[in-house]
């Protein structure tokens, strides 16, 4: 394809790691391209409520944060494209990126397309996100004090986040499809003594149903068969993550969590590629670690382009 035009510095992902990148660049004058993806804002953008950022005490909405992230980027002369990247070619620099509008070519990247939660894919999920189901309980766990609410999910982070909502819900009750849990035995031994966690086992959710907010759940019972309707405050579907690598394989390292490696400057396995937020961090996944490493990132490619 026609190259549209050459960068410095691209960045491929609109969540707070691009954003802050792009601010950090930008301040830096280097004109940075910043291409958001199909999720404007990223995941924060889904939180109804971010109340775990420093310097917003009274909260601030996800997709009102991610607007303000966008407005300051470009304040200091970052550009901002609402496209799709198709395709990104790491075999040599200048590397290529392409987008629905065009190829272009840049000396450096940021890579900061996140990662998407595993969903179930059942009737009332994606209604009732934001409104009763949620994904994080760090960032939504304080939403549901002295509630009754639901986890579904067996590995470790599933028991991680019940354990860590103990603090807030009146009643956890982990819903698992197997007779028995895929997290470690440590983790296991707490959440089976502690007095607030219990246990719905050979069982999936079927369906979410609410009003304003999510208020039942139709479960069924994989060994029985047998359906039933119960009510709930809360459902946290933690089965997992997918780091956004589709377009990066075989391109760079991956770690065995499937997101990209990465050195203490932020940098792949490609010299001159950088990445940030979710799609490189397996462990945290939140917007301050998230706005963080995007600027431990850019500030890494503005050292980078300097001495190349």
């Amino acid at each position: 394809m026609e190259i549209v035009e050459h960068r410095q510095v691209m960045i491929l992902g609109g969540g707070p790691a691009g954003f802050t990148a792009a601010l950090y660049t930008a301040r830096a004058d280097l004109k940075p391209l910043l291409v958001t993806g199909m999720t404007l804002y990223g995941q924060a953008s889904q939180t109804h409520c971010i109340e775990n950022y420093p310097g917003f005490p009274e909260g601030v909405g996800g997709n009102d944060f991610g607007q303000r992230l966008d407005e300051q980027a470009k304040r200091f002369g970052a550009e901002v494209i609402y496209d799709i990247v198709q395709c990104v070619d790491l075999q040599q620099r200048p590397f290529k990126v392409c987008l629905g509008s065009g190829t272009y070519t840049a000396d450096s990247l940021v890579l900061s397309m996140g990662a998407d939660t595993r969903k179930l894919g059942v009737p009332g999920e994606r209604e009732f996100t934001g409104r009763g189901v949620s994904y994080c309980a760090t960032c939504d766990g304080a939403f549901y004090k002295e509630k009754d609410i639901h986890i579904v999910g067996g590995g470790d982070s599933a028991l991680e986040e019940a354990l860590f909502l103990t603090r807030y819900a009146r009643s956890i009750t982990i819903i698992h499809r197997r007779d028995q849990l895929r997290a470690g035995a440590i983790l296991e031994n707490r959440a089976r003594n502690n007095p607030k966690i219990h246990f719905l086992w050979d069982t999936v959710v079927k369906e979410v149903i609410g009003g304003e907010t999510a208020t039942h759940l139709r479960i069924e019972n994989l060994k029985t068969g047998m359906q039933e309707t119960i009510p709930t405050d809360g459902l946290f579907v933690l089965i997992g993550h997918i780091p956004n690598t589709s377009l990066l394989q075989g391109q760079l390292k991956l770690t065995e969590h499937g997101t990209i490696e990465i050195d203490e400057h932020m940098e792949t396995s490609v010299k001159g590629v950088f990445a940030a937020g979710e799609i490189a961090d397996p462990l945290y996944r939140q917007v301050v670690t998230s706005a963080g490493m995007g600027a431990a990132a850019a500030i890494s490619v503005t050292r980078f382009l300097a001495t190349a």
